[in-house]
């Protein structure tokens, strides 16, 4: 018997993610000071406002994760099961509304070994799978979704990721 092994079999996530998309925008609409806006990352359409993300649904036990990387530093965005709404996570946002999508400003709150706000230029976005509930901090090893945040990025302008679920482990068994 031969089997092939990959993350799109339904005994394990059950997806095939080759056709995942998304797009995000640097910005902080959680408060009111225009010298920080690439302090955020939101996976939005401004013009809509409306949802970048096209992600299949995860089954049970799984979510996925924002992120932006800074410096070689990861940093939550939040966990979502959907596109459109608010992610689980607003520790280092301001005082003000944001919008109902996955998203985070970095004002507030910094982890260790970071100041905020920060400038996200130059860093990347990414999109994880992270098992639920999660025992690691850091980003999980499925991420369908990354995009280089441009250098010279500026805010409300949308950038887009690029699909990266060719690399995903996989592999074969051969029985003899």
């Amino acid at each position: 018997g031969r089997s092939t092994l990959s993350f799109a079999h339904g005994a394990s996530l059950g997806n095939d993610f080759s056709s995942a998309a998304g797009s995000y925008i640097l910005a902080t609409p959680s408060d009111d000071d225009a010298t920080n806006e690439n302090s955020g990352i939101w996976f939005l359409d401004p013009s809509g406002p409306s949802a970048t993300l096209t992600l299949p649904t995860l089954p049970a036990g799984w979510r996925y994760e924002g992120w932006a990387v800074s410096g070689g530093t990861p940093i939550s965005t939040g966990t979502f099961t959907s596109v459109s709404g608010a992610d689980a996570l607003a520790p280092y946002s301001g005082t003000n509304a944001t919008p109902p999508f996955p998203g985070e400003d970095f004002l507030i709150n910094a982890p260790s070994g970071l100041s905020f706000p920060i400038n996200l230029a130059g860093g990347v976005a990414v999109i994880s799978i992270e098992p639920y509930p999660d025992d690691s901090p850091a980003p999980y090893t499925l991420k369908p979704l990354v995009g280089q945040i441009p250098n010279t990025a500026t805010d409300r302008t949308l950038y887009s990721t690029n699909n990266n679920a060719s690399k995903f482990s996989s592999g074969s068994v051969i029985i003899n």
